[in-house]
């Protein structure tokens, strides 16, 4: 195997894994010890990855800095769209819904055209798309509590209490990385605030962009195994999608 082609398949197995050992590198490409060691530091220098004690840890699978809703707004747009769109689908007349947090979440939102339906969120960007629609048969009802900016959410104490009595047809939420059978959040208030509402629907839907396949954050809050289906835009191609399918339903 080439130089080239021995750190083009480092990062792709460090990326996928998150953190991988140099034991492991030596027998999956049948190199010596010193030049995984030489191709890791090459890949450090490179940005790709740093090294830590045996072995190395990805730079792209945890996510340092949580990004604002701004933010993740205009990224990967098109995808978080068409994923909005597949969810939009399974929402029926009549159902009692709960949407979480997150962009993909607030394209959901925007996709919703039903005549009779009542929706609670905690997504203050959710909310107020929702309001545009709302009329005497489409309900939409905001969870206060405490507001993080970041994500525009609430959270805590007043939140949760409120959850506490409430039962939902169907749940749509996102998350900042999935990896492992883990869906993974930036904050414990969040997690919690979300496993909530998780435990008190019937069908609970995930929507994730591809870019979040293979990603951590600092906290789990769900296993995809317990979930009604994943709805991404992962192909069936996609290694990535190997690695989810027995896990969970697939729509894309």
């Amino acid at each position: 195997m080439k130089k080239r082609e021995r750190l083009e398949e480092i990062t792709r197995l460090v990326n996928q894994k998150g953190t991988i050992r140099v034991s492991d590198i030596v027998k999956l490409l049948n190199v010596t010890d010193m030049t995984v060691r030489r191709d890791l530091v090459e890949l450090e220098e490179q940005g790709v990855l740093t090294k830590i004690h045996g072995g190395a840890r990805s730079n792209k699978a945890f996510q340092y800095r949580e990004y604002s809703h701004a933010e993740k707004h205009i990224q990967n747009k098109e995808a978080k769209q068409a994923i909005a769109s597949k969810a939009a689908q399974l929402i029926e007349d009549g159902d009692t819904i709960f949407l979480g947090p997150g962009t993909t979440v607030a394209f959901l939102a925007e996709a919703l055209n039903n005549q009779r339906l009542t929706v609670i969120t905690n997504c203050m960007p959710v909310f107020t798309l929702l309001m545009a629609k709302k009329t005497e048969d489409f309900q939409v009802f905001l969870l206060g509590g405490e507001y993080r900016q970041v994500t525009e959410a609430f959270v805590g104490e007043i939140t949760n209490t409120s959850l506490e009595k409430l039962r939902f047809s169907k749940m749509f939420f996102s998350g900042n990385g999935v990896r492992d059978g883990e869906v993974m959040t930036s904050t414990l208030a969040e997690a919690y605030t979300q496993n909530l509402a998780l435990k008190h629907s019937l069908e609970k839907y995930l929507l994730l962009d591809s870019s979040k396949i293979g990603k951590d954050d600092f906290t789990s809050f769900c296993k995809l195994r317990d979930l009604t289906a994943l709805i991404t835009d992962v192909k069936t191609e996609d290694e990535n999608y190997r690695s989810l399918e027995p896990e969970i339903e697939i729509i894309n």
